[in-house]
């Protein structure tokens, strides 16, 4: 079986959000189920495609309305990613040192265009064409409407919302951006007066996934907007939780840590990470130490960050480190908090996520919105509890520790009261004798992407039959 994942993103080629993470992972492990199966994204100006070969298997032109475009198609030459990795290069629009901005219609239509321009001229066709969330949103309308691409009429498209807050809109004064199709399906294009690229794909993909199974529940009450459209096309749609690539995120084999550990040596091999930040931070390494990584967005919960952890800071005998950056006055409100038993890294590193999810003792995730969330796999894989908000894909990894089997934190709403009293309840647990014994069941859960490979390959199946 020949699968094509279209994505915008692909880690470690150009990240913004844990799509990057998914579409990195899940091809090698596909892979390893006897798939063909690789990945076509944009060419960017970023470091991987500066420091890499790239060699031109495809050039040609294609038209956005009436303006034409070259565009080129380039493919990795090493393959040491597990998959192969091609890229769509068009210099005017895509190659920039930014994955999104704010107007990208005519970029990623050029992108969707000049993908289904080159699968037209490969003589092995896909058997299934993934796609993933809105950048990639118009391929199953064009692979079913557009009259040039007729011969893929009959390839199953499968697309994967990652997050249904953002859409594609764009108005309907641009549908001639669009290649000729039957005017007749215009409304397949139309959500709420505009044309909404998530809603298009949503209408016309054969198949339809969310990356956990509540999420795609919790899409059905709100999807901002998309909540009638969802349960009208629920037959097709499911819930499929993602998984993490173990063989990236490995305590035993990470070389950005500061000491690698195994579940029999996490006592030793956390203390030496923790030892490094609280250092590095100017923190006291024999407190319980909580982290957060992430933007600092109100999906994650961050316009209440300034609040909670002045609030836990005096309520406990605690530290708090928090790498990440977004909303302008959320970081300004962070560092008015004084620097005792607190600190900020403001931007992103990866080695440092990487070392804070070794070093921390706690992982803070109180999402509003979490489709399935990454971070909290890392965090076990690490031997880090996390305490996390009762959403999404929270709610299908976690479980409270007061519950049978349980071993994180887990609260239910968004509130200061709710997530301060969830830290003092943490803090309470990291002082009893079963703490450092959890730390290595929670070592030992499985999250990597190889059930859920599986499960994305049954899906597959279903549509060839």
């Amino acid at each position: 079986m020949n699968i094509l994942h279209i994505s915008a993103e692909c880690f470690p080629i150009a990240k913004v959000g844990g799509l990057a993470d998914v579409v990195g992972a899940l091809p090698k492990y596909q892979k390893e189920l006897g798939t063909t199966s690789n990945v076509v994204m944009p060419f960017y100006n970023n470091e991987f495609t500066q420091g890499n070969n790239f060699e031109t298997i495809h050039e040609n032109y294609t038209s956005l309305g009436h303006e034409y475009f070259n565009f080129k198609v380039l493919k990795l030459v090493d393959n040491k990613l597990g998959f192969d990795l091609y890229c769509i290069d068009v210099p005017d629009l895509l190659y920039k040192d930014f994955v999104y901005s704010n107007d990208d219609t005519k970029r990623f239509l050029a992108f969707q265009i000049a993908t289904l321009d080159w699968i037209l001229t490969l003589q092995e066709k896909p058997d299934i064409v993934h796609t993933h969330d809105h950048h990639t949103g118009l391929i199953p309308f064009m692979m079913s409407h557009s009259l040039k691409y007729e011969s893929l009429k009959k390839t199953p498209t499968v697309l994967t919302i990652h997050n249904a807050q953002y859409q594609g809109w764009f108005s309907h004064d641009n549908v001639n951006l669009i290649p000729p199709f039957n005017f007749e399906k215009v409304g397949l294009l139309d959500w709420s007066s505009q044309i909404n690229s998530l809603a298009a794909a949503i209408k016309c993909a054969w198949k339809v996934t969310t990356v956990s199974p509540s999420y795609m529940e919790e899409l059905k009450l709100k999807a901002n907007g998309l909540e009638d459209l969802l349960n009208d096309e629920s037959a097709k749609c499911v819930g499929i939780l993602n998984g993490i690539d173990w063989t990236v995120w490995n305590p035993e084999t990470d070389k950005k840590l500061l000491k690698n550990y195994s579940i029999a040596t996490v006592k030793s091999g956390k203390k030496t990470n923790k030892e490094f930040l609280c250092k590095e931070f100017n923190l006291d390494v024999k407190k319980p130490l909580f982290t957060f990584i992430g933007r600092l967005v109100g999906e994650k919960g961050a316009d209440l960050f300034p609040e909670i952890f002045k609030t836990a800071l005096k309520e406990n005998d605690i530290s708090i480190l928090l790498l990440g950056s977004g909303h302008k006055e959320t970081e300004e409100e962070l560092a008015k908090i004084p620097k005792e038993n607190f600190n900020t890294f403001i931007g992103y590193d990866e080695k440092l996520a990487h070392i804070i999810y070794a070093g921390a003792d706690f992982l803070l995730m109180p999402s509003r919105v979490e489709p399935c969330g990454l971070n909290q796999m890392y965090s076990l894989r690490y031997g880090t509890v996390p305490v996390v908000n009762a959403i999404g894909g929270l709610k299908d990894t976690i479980i409270d520790i007061d519950s049978n089997n349980g071993f994180g934190i887990v609260h239910n709403g968004v509130t200061v009261e709710h997530v301060t009293t969830a830290i003092t309840k943490a803090t309470k647990y990291y002082k009893s004798k079963g703490f450092e014994e959890n730390l290595k069941n929670i070592m030992s859960i499985n999250h990597s992407w190889s059930n859920s490979a599986q499960e994305y390959v049954n899906l597959y199946k279903t549509l060839k039959n």
